[in-house]
């Protein structure tokens, strides 16, 4: 059941986001390149809540577990990051998502050079019999951003190599290149 409200809730917000980016598209420049959803596979979502030192049932994860359901919306800008925070929290007013948290890895980039702003939101999900909020996690990033996070995962993910502090710096150094890069771009646009 858990995944079938994640894939519930991910359309619900995806469908918000279509609209947003499609209405944009008639009176402003597009803040939004492309959008990518995710729902986090049942041994992914075991092994987090076994290494959290939670119990491992439904209701454990949808307590425990905020990015089950993930949303990624790439942005060709970081100006444009903006604009979509800013069409969620104008959703939060309205009542159709509720915050639960703001992590802004681009004010405070994490060690290794990671970047992205990501909002973690519970969407309501109509259901016969009752409506359910489900937490899903937006990650908003620049094309650059996305670059830099997509080669980093390929590199470390589940892999038994130890983050020591020279592949941690060779990391951010990385990071900043592309974020001169992402500068440089906004720059010339």
């Amino acid at each position: 059941k858990i995944t079938s409200l994640a894939d519930y809730a991910l359309s619900e917000i995806e469908t918000k986001i279509s609209i947003f980016s499609r209405d944009m598209d008639t009176i402003h420049k597009n803040p939004i390149e492309h959008v990518k959803r995710r729902i986090k596979k049942y041994d992914s979502v075991k092994e987090k809540l076994e290494r959290k030192g939670y119990p491992v049932n439904m209701k454990s994860a949808v307590e425990n577990i905020d990015d089950i359901a993930g949303l990624r919306i790439v942005c060709p800008f970081e100006s444009d990051i903006l604009i979509v925070r800013q069409y969620l929290e104008k959703l939060e007013r309205e009542g159709s998502i509720k915050f639960v948290e703001v992590k802004d890895y681009i004010a405070k980039p994490k060690p290794n050079g990671y970047k992205s702003l990501h909002v973690i939101v519970k969407v309501p999900v109509k259901l016969f019999e009752s409506t359910e909020w489900v937490t899903v996690e937006i990650q908003i990033r620049t094309v650059a951003m996305d670059f830099w996070a997509c080669l980093e995962h390929k590199i470390l993910y589940k892999k038994d190599i130890v983050a020591d502090e020279e592949l941690s710096n060779r990391l951010r150094n990385c990071a900043e290149m592309i974020a001169l890069l992402d500068q440089e771009m906004f720059d010339i646009n």
